[in-house]
């Protein structure tokens, strides 16, 4: 039987990337449709409904893979997302993937610019995200469009996940895997599909937002650098290794 792999976050640190390399090999079958993304961890409703309602839903393309994977970012900041796949899959595999938190709440500010949901500049932004969390609309969104910083505070979130799935969570850095090819192999040996598989778009971004991204003020990084300064450190000492951007 197939066993499921879940992609659970971070947002804008090159999950949708992550997602057609995995969607590419021919030993792994990512659900459909991929957007909008599944979220069914995020609802007891849905959750509660089973596997068999999961893959007949999710995966009806797939045949003899061997890994069946769903994509939705937003799990990672739901301790009960966690407890529900648990309850649903059992054990399957976890990839978190994260990247600089600098250049994650750029990206984020870029995508919520796109979106329609910000209007302010890009520092003027993070200068109000520094002073604390930034009121949102859920009727608008089902979570934040401003938690630039929160989000790239990858240590809060990532216990509940360790918890539940220990060894059976893989934590990637977007840097790592758009480093070199090498990185994709090991990838796909961490998941024990074929490492010799080579995508064919590998290395090619993609989900890139249509927003210009302006240089942040060097005061303003500053500030933001030390903001994450205390996450980052942890994240280095539960990774076992320092972090390239840091």
């Amino acid at each position: 039987m197939s066993r499921h792999l879940l992609v659970v976050g971070a947002q804008r640190c090159g999950t949708t990337y992550l997602h057609d390399l995995l969607a590419a090999h021919p030993e792994i079958a990512m659900a459909r449709p991929a957007r909008p993304e599944p979220k069914v961890f995020l609802s007891d409703d849905l959750a509660g409904r089973g596997r068999d309602w999961y893959r007949e839903t999710y995966f009806t393309h797939a045949t003899d893979e061997a890994l069946l994977g769903e994509k939705s970012t937003s799990y990672l900041e739901y301790a009960e997302a966690a407890d529900r796949a648990a309850a649903m899959l059992g054990d399957p595999l976890v990839l978190v993937q994260l990247r600089d938190p600098v250049r994650r709440a750029i990206s984020h500010w870029a995508f919520s610019t796109d979106g329609g949901l910000e209007t302010r500049s890009l520092a003027d932004a993070l200068t109000a995200n520094l002073a604390g969390p930034l009121p949102w609309d859920p009727e608008r969104t089902s979570v934040s469009p401003f938690a630039y910083l929160e989000r790239g505070r990858y240590t809060d979130y990532l216990g509940p996940w360790l918890s539940r799935f220990g060894a059976d969570v893989t934590v990637l850095l977007l840097e790592d895997v758009v480093s070199s090819p090498d990185r994709v192999a090991d990838l796909y040996s961490s998941l024990g599909v074929d490492a010799d598989f080579r995508p064919p778009a590998a290395g090619e971004p993609v989900n890139e937002s249509r927003q210009s991204s302006p240089e942040l003020p060097e005061a303003l990084l500053v500030r933001l650098r030390d903001h994450f300064r205390e996450s980052d450190r942890a994240l280095a000492d539960l990774l076992g290794r320092p972090l390239p951007w840091a």
